[in-house]
Parts: C-alpha cells; structure tokens; sequence
C-alpha cells in the first residue's frame, strides 16, 4: 500500500494539481480518473488526440497520463502540444506496445515517464511525483513497521483462502502466534 501526501512534491508543478488523462479505452479512462481524483487531482478527460490538444489549448494542466495509441493518431502529439503550451508540466505516456525506441521517443518529447498498460493509479501517482531523477518521494506519513507487517501477513493469509495453518507454514511462524496476531486490530 503506497501512502501520499496531498502536497505536491518539490518536483512538481508547485501548488496545482490539474490532471488530463487521454485514453480511448473508456473503462480503463473511468478507473483511473476516479482513482486519481480520489488522489486530489483536479481530473479532466478525453478520448482523442484532438480533444486532448483541445484541452490542451483551453487550459494546459500540470499533468498528464495519456495513451500512446489512439483511435484518430498518436499521443506523442498531445505530449508534444502539452510541452509547447507550459514547459514545467509533466506527462506520463501509458502504452500496451512498449519498446525500447517508442520510450526513447516519449521523452524526448517530453514525457516525463513511460509505463506499460496495464498500470494502475498508484504507478501513476508515483509516475507524476517522481523526483527528475527518477526517485520516488518519501511519504508524509509512513507505515509503522508494525503496520507493515500486520499487511503482510494479512495478505499471506488472504491468499492461502483464510487458512490459519497454512498461512503460518508459509510464513514460518507457530500457529497461536499468528491466531493471536490475527485477533488483534490493525496497528497505525
């Protein structure tokens, strides 16, 4: 579970949170501008290249998650048009067709990262807030290694179908151990 701070990084356009996601797929659009919304962006949309550099135009965001390939031509025009209309945004390229010379393009472009489909908006989120030099921002407020730990065992227990032996098998503890662990509230 990744935690974020709602402030912008130092990195990031400073103070707006302004978001274009263009992609054709529109189910995959609905997630991820839901998601991202949840995240404290200001999200618009669009399907098309042409709506797209229409956004663009009527108000350039801070940043932008748009799909490579598009029913009516390439996202590298709305990343291009994006970087023209203001310099310090930051554009993501999203793409199920991922090689080596398309990401190399992207970024010459102007695309601060390049990341295969199917990502989700926590990749996204780290994507856009990423430093220039491609670390990720410590959070605000981090897990508690206690916290951290009560999630994995929460998930290995998950995955073995809730099954208390098993699950302590796995994660090489005595059974009671982990009863009592899963007995107890999640740690803050």
């Amino acid at each position: 579970m990744i935690m974020e701070s709602s402030a912008p990084s130092p990195a990031a356009p400073e103070g707006d949170r302004s978001l274009l996601i263009v992609d054709d797929d529109r189910p995959f659009l609905t997630r991820l501008a839901r998601a991202m919304e949840s995240r404290g962006y200001a999200v618009r949309t669009a399907e098309t290249v042409a709506d797209g550099i229409a956004a663009i135009e009527a108000e350039a965001p801070a940043y932008a998650v748009i799909d490579m390939r598009l029913g009516d031509g390439n996202g590298l025009e709305v990343i291009t048009k994006l970087k023209e209309r203001r310099a310090d945004a930051r554009g993501v390229i999203l793409t199920g067709y991922g090689n080596i010379a398309t990401a190399v393009t992207a970024v010459k472009l102007g695309a601060f990262d390049y990341l295969a489909k199917p990502a989700d908006a926590d990749e996204v989120h780290a994507a856009l807030m990423a430093l220039p030099d491609g670390r990720a921002i410590p959070p605000e407020n981090p897990m508690s290694a206690d916290r951290v730990r009560w999630e994995h065992i929460q998930r290995v227990y998950e995955l073995c179908g809730r099954n208390v032996s098993e699950t302590a098998r796995r994660l090489n503890m005595h059974r009671r151990t982990l009863q009592r662990i899963l007995a107890k509230r999640a740690p803050r």
